[in-house]
């Protein structure tokens, strides 16, 4: 994995307050990888998630070392449903919502404007979908969400790179997060446990895969016991996963981190019109200048 040793640096847990100061003086986006401690199959360590999240952070960061920062990641996130397997750590929702919205609510008191979490655990979505709608409301930064393999460049390369089947073929520990993994840490795979487990029942309207082509606008949210679905914690076919399908995937997923990081750097913040008939210029700004606590 990269390090700091670029034009600017990037990582920041490696930065001085003084360069982090410069760092949102230029306006740089803010990468927040978050992820969850969760089963993975008997191959892949409890971390892919974390590992995935930041990995791709610091894949785009290497790109574009004068257009972003990226944060230290947050390890715990939303996982009752993988209890059942042991090494799981889950949070609740309203925890994981208050810890990374204070997360948020921290960097743009530094002066930050612009903050993309860089999600990599499934259940984390809809918390961190209304974290991104609180902070930006609060602080008056601009703040997004997205899941690695929603990226763009990632959604168009998967479907001819990967070789696993339609629907329930890439869920978890799969081809697809396996790949990742070994190309960011091959030596903390077991590729000679890893096992073929495809059982999520077929629907309409359940759709749970992360690559597979789908109209997924039309999918019912839900969730249920991770053990209800599978015997070793996998759904999909980690067999086919290979460190180069894994260097190209982080390659795509980089690209689309430095595009929509570069398209936040360019939006405007926007500003709100109070149509009462008074000015309210700067008030939801002066959130990010009070203490986020």
């Amino acid at each position: 994995m990269s390090d700091s040793t670029s034009s600017a640096p990037y990582l920041w847990g490696q930065m001085t307050w003084p360069e982090l100061r410069t760092a949102a003086r230029l306006e740089r986006v803010v990468l927040l990888p978050v992820g969850v401690i969760e089963d993975h199959g008997p191959h892949l360590p409890v971390d892919t998630d974390v590992v995935l999240a930041e990995g791709v952070c610091i894949a785009a960061a290497a790109e574009a070392p004068d257009g972003v920062v990226v944060a230290p990641p947050v390890v715990h996130g939303y996982s009752p449903h993988h209890m059942d397997f042991p090494g799981t750590i889950s949070v609740r929702a309203s925890v994981l919502i208050d810890y990374c919205l204070d997360v948020c609510k921290s960097i743009a008191y530094h002066g930050f404007s612009k903050i993309l979490l860089v999600n990599g655990h499934g259940g984390n979505v809809s918390a961190l979908d209304m974290v991104a709608k609180v902070a930006t409301l609060e602080t008056g930064a601009f703040v997004a969400v997205i899941s690695h393999w929603a990226l763009e460049p990632v959604r168009r390369l998967a479907p001819d790179l990967l070789e696993s089947p339609g629907a329930g073929g890439m869920v978890h520990a799969d081809e697809f997060e396996t790949s990742l993994y070994l190309a960011l840490r091959p030596e903390l795979v077991q590729m000679d446990k890893a096992v073929r487990e495809i059982a999520m029942p077929p629907s309409q309207y359940f759709w749970v895969d992360l690559i597979s082509p789908g109209d997924r606008i039309t999918s019912a949210g839900f969730m249920e016991p991770w053990s209800a679905y599978t015997e070793s914690g996998v759904i999909g076919d980690p067999t086919l996963a290979s460190a180069a399908k894994g260097q190209r995937l982080l390659a795509a997923a980089a690209t689309g981190l430095v595009e929509l990081a570069n398209e936040m750097r360019d939006r405007p913040i926007a500003k709100a019109t109070d149509h009462h008939g008074r000015d309210r210029s700067g008030v939801v700004r002066q959130y990010s200048r009070v203490s986020p606590w």
